[in-house]
This record gives structure tokens, sequence and C-alpha cells, in this order.
């Protein structure tokens, strides 16, 4: 293994391996730290953990856990993956884990970079934009987990960690990898041990990627590793490789648990031509519904693909949360769609479209696989996956990404074969 990577969710880590198999890297996503050893083909590993919203220790140490396999499958570079929207809190944990992993590498000049161009999201003089939005105004600023109210990322990061944080400005990133290269030893030498680096387009991720070579540590979102593939091609570590796809047939479902503005209007557009259940929290919290309930509504419906989901506007989440507590709330939402999931296959589903990081968190856990080949891509940042040695075809898909006719688009192509060819070295 070469490139080793630690995502703090599923749908995120799914989105870094679609990034580095398009790059031409065999890659495996593995679903939390494995307990065996990797196949000696995977040239990328991606370690998918749940952390995002985990207490600060606990991120933590789930993810040293994670770099201490990866180390051991010789991995020469190591990526940590978090959200293109930089999900965190005041006190972490994008900060804690990253100085942690910094601190095992021994690495001095860590790159931070979450933006991903290909869906809106870029930065300037360190600060986020949602297409024309700053990130505080993009509907983040109100997500039920993890609130983004500062668009500044560099002050964000800043309360998170001990780490001084330092920037490479735009102009800089537009003179190419070697300015790049040089602007991070100034910023290490003024003592910066974290680094945001602005980008706009992805010619800039690529530049930034080709100036990250030799460091042992990277964070971003995916799209900071779009250059990471050619690094090894260059020494001649890596070919190129195609990936192929067999059509998954038989009955889809789609879970949907993010609340956000592009999940709801998918939820929205498919609800108008498939039966729809829907979660509300009041009959979640008080029994009325529960996952044997949806199970039977599931087997009257499988013909039709149908949907159950818990997309609630922001007003009904606060309200909810209010009423039952946001993590006994947040705790019954994912356990629910994890018992949803682990009944989905004895039911005869053979593609699954989850929607939203902690939902497909869940939905991951609830199916008790241990790894997902990666296949092609659906959407920007979504792939589809295989779960290893089943008939189950999966789309998990971040709350923001996807074209509002995502829903379908990811049933329709989970079942058709596609992206023939052979790898070549």
């Amino acid at each position: 293994m070469l490139l080793g990577c630690i995502g703090d969710d599923f749908t995120g880590s799914s989105d870094l391996a679609n990034t580095l198999v398009k790059g031409g890297m065999a890659t495996t996503q593995y679903c939390g730290v494995p307990d065996r050893d990797a196949q000696p083909d995977v040239e990328a590993g991606v370690v998918a953990l749940k952390t995002r919203s985990l207490p600060v220790e606990e991120a933590v140490a789930q993810s040293l856990q994670a770099l201490d396999w990866l180390q051991r499958q010789g991995c020469q570079q190591v990526f940590f993956k978090y959200c293109s929207t930089f999900d965190s809190t005041r006190t972490g944990n994008i900060g804690p884990v990253a100085e942690a992993l910094a601190k095992v590498l021994d690495a001095s000049r860590v790159i931070v970079c979450p933006a991903f161009p290909g869906v809106g999201r870029t930065i300037y003089q360190g600060h986020l934009f949602v297409g024309d939005r700053l990130l505080n105004e993009s509907g983040m600023e109100r997500h039920p987990l993890t609130p983004m109210t500062d668009p500044d990322i560099r002050r964000w990061l800043q309360y998170q960690t001990r780490l001084s944080v330092g920037l490479v400005s735009f102009p800089t990133v537009r003179q190419g990898a070697d300015a790049i290269a040089e602007a991070l030893d100034r910023q290490h030498a003024e003592g910066h041990g974290l680094v945001v680096v602005d980008a706009l387009q992805d010619e800039d991720l690529l530049a930034i990627g080709a100036a990250a070579a030799d460091l042992p540590l990277i964070t971003g979102g995916s799209g900071v590793a779009l250059g990471l593939p050619e690094n090894f091609r260059r020494k001649g570590l890596i070919g190129n490789r195609s990936v192929t796809w067999d059509g998954l047939r038989g009955p889809g479902v789609v879970l949907s648990g993010s609340c956000s503005r592009a999940t709801r209007a998918q939820v929205a557009l498919y609800r108008q031509s498939h039966p729809a259940l829907e979660i509300t929290a009041d009959a979640l919290m008080d029994g009325d519904m529960t996952v044997s309930r949806a199970a039977d509504w599931l087997r009257d419906h499988l013909d039709e693909a149908p949907l159950i989901y818990s997309s609630a506007e922001p007003a009904v989440v606060a309200s909810a949360q209010e009423k039952h507590g946001p993590d006994r709330l947040a705790q019954r939402i994912e356990s629910f769609f994890a018992g949803v999931a682990a009944e989905a296959p004895r039911l005869g589903v053979r593609r699954l479209v989850s929607a939203g990081g902690e939902t497909s968190g869940a939905v991951v856990q609830g199916l008790a696989c241990r790894a997902l080949e990666v296949g092609p891509e659906i959407d920007p940042g979504v792939p589809m996956l295989r779960v290893g040695g089943q008939e189950l075809g999966l789309a998990l898909k971040s709350g923001n990404f996807g074209a509002e006719d995502f829903f379908d688009k990811a049933l329709r192509m989970l079942g058709t074969a596609q992206g023939r060819g052979e790898r070549e070295t």
C-alpha cells in the first residue's frame, strides 16, 4: 500500500476513494479499522471511520488506530479526509485529529485544504465558500450537529488545535507547485504547523498535490487528493487502472437521513414518482415507528424502489432536538437506519442508496461489511460501491452532493454494467 487514508465519515471516504480510482490507483475502502492485512494489490487504502461527531478523545483514538494499521501496511504517505464544508465544532474534531496524526508522523508542514471546486467548495484568503456564498451563509450554519458559523478556516481551526495555523494564499497557489512548496517552508519557519491553502479550480488542487509529493501527512477534502496519484506514477510505483462494474439486478431502496438543502430537494422530487415513508422524530421516539414496521412497509413496496426518509426542514429539526435532546435523537435515528439497512438484504434488496454522512455510517454498520469495492462515479464525489463478497451495490451520498435526480440516477447506474476495462501497468 502506497497511500493510506483516514476518513471521518463513510460518505466522505467513498468520495475520496472515488477521486483516487479516477486517478488510476487500485483503491479499497475499509469499513472501520481492518482486523487483517490488506491485499497486496491495494495501492490506496481508505479507512472509513465514523468520528466526525464523536467526543474528541474517541475521534483521536480511533484515528490513531487507523494510522497504526496503515503504517503496518507500508504506506508512504497519509491523507486525513474531512468534509469539503469543514464540518466540525469549535472544539474539534478536525484540529485535534490532525494534530495527533502530525505528532506521530513528525509532520511539520501539514496542508489544510477542504476545497472541492467540482461541487462549488472553494477557498480564498482562507475563507471557505459554497458556490457564491460564504460557508456561514450557505445553510451549513444550521447544520444540526456541526453548525458552521464562521467561514474563516484559519480562525475556526485555531479554536481546535494548539498548533499555529498559517495560510498559503491564492496568488502564490497560482504560481504553481514549486511556489507552494516554498511557501509551506516559509510558513513552517514562521512557526505554523497547520497551513490552510487556497484553491479555486482543479488546476490549483493539482498544483497543491504536486507540492505535497514528499509530505508525510496531508489533510483536506477529496479535491486536494486529485494530484496525489500522479506523484506515485512519476516514481514508477503505479500504472493506470480502469474500473469495471457489473450491474446488480434486483430491488432498489433509498434511505435518507440528511436534512441538507440538496437532499431535501432530492427527496421532494423522488417522492413524486415513488412510494415514500417519512420517519418523524416523535413517531420514532414514542415507539410508533420501529424497524419492524419499516421493514414490513418496504416489503409491500419492494418492486417500486421505495424511499424511507427523515429529511426534515431546519425548523422542524430544531424543534425535535429541543424536545428530545439532540444526542438522544441522533442516536435513535442512526440506530433506526442501521436496523433497516440490516433488514434490506434479507428482503432481497440488491441496490441501496443512502443520503447523509451519519446515515450512511449507520447503514454500513447495519450491513456489517468490512470492505467496499469502488466502482465508477455517479455524480461528483459519489462512486458506486459493492459490498465485498455480496451481491449488494451501494451509493453513499454526502448530504450536499448530487443533482436533484440523484436517487433515480444512482439506482439506475447500480443496475447497469459500465466502465469496462482492464488495469494497465
